[in-house]
């Protein structure tokens, strides 16, 4: 008997022990911090940026200065009850995020970024500034429908390899970009420097052709067809320098 209601004991802690490890993900982990936000209609699970050093509402996708999460329900709280308009913002660990799905689904494992509504997260499909990793999935049937899905803050510039994106636009986001780490500001610095190489290049090249080109026409007019000929195929050439360099530039802001 006694062997019996010990091996249920042993069973009985073993559970109790590993639901707590099981159900982990699904609420919210980490120490909020009391930040002063003048926006009457903030609420919980509303992306915080920093603009004009003042706290406030995410208001465009892949916001540069997103800094967390209003977090009403949370682990801990340092709070400050001086603030009138204090609210507590989780800016690491999991936190439950309002999100909307018109940029597409969201499946788990899918980066979160912020959105044209303001505080509201979506779907980050292309390179820029995310919020953190969805460990939720949300897809309702209504697009425009708003609702709340878990999600693992580490505020970070990412770079997309999906295509969906040109080489201005992630020089343009690179350049709005606060802070770069090593290796992406490298990346950076690696793409400009191939574009205006490339550029310059064409441009020479383009110039030295087109002087050549009259000087012969004025020597020998009768061999205009091949001096013709020869001029082309050199701007051919001048744009495949160019072309060959923004690709370069591309790959290396992708991959």
């Amino acid at each position: 008997m006694r062997r019996f209601f010990s091996a249920v004991s042993t069973l009985l802690i073993g559970i109790v022990s590993f639901i707590p490890m099981a159900f982990a993900v699904e609420a919210p982990q980490g120490i909020a911090v009391t930040v002063d936000i003048a926006d009457p209609n903030a609420q919980d699970g509303d992306i915080i940026v920093t603009r004009d050093n003042t706290f406030a509402l995410s208001a465009k996708p892949y916001e540069p200065l997103m800094y967390g999460v209003i977090a009403e329900t949370n682990v801990a709280e340092f709070e400050n009850t001086t603030l009138e308009n204090g609210k507590p913002v989780l800016a690491s660990g999991n936190v439950n995020v309002r999100v909307t799905a018109k940029n597409g689904a969201i499946a788990k494992g899918d980066f979160i970024t912020s959105s044209d509504i303001a505080g509201v997260g979506q779907k980050a499909d292309k390179s820029g500034y995310i919020l953190g990793t969805a460990l939720e999935e949300y897809s309702p049937d209504n697009t425009d429908t708003i609702g709340k899905i878990l999600v693992a803050l580490n505020i970070q510039f990412v770079s997309s390899s999906n295509g969906q994106e040109n080489l201005l636009d992630l020089l343009r986001t690179g350049i709005s970009a606060p802070l770069f780490s090593p290796l992406g500001a490298l990346r950076y610095l690696l793409a400009v420097i191939i574009v205006s190489v490339s550029f310059v290049l064409a441009f020479v090249s383009f110039g030295r052709v087109a002087q050549r080109g009259v000087e012969a026409l004025g020597r020998n007019p009768l061999a205009s067809r091949i001096i013709e000929f020869n001029v082309v195929l050199n701007i051919i050439m001048t744009l495949v320098i160019l072309l060959v360099g923004i690709l370069l530039a591309y790959l290396i802001l992708t991959l």
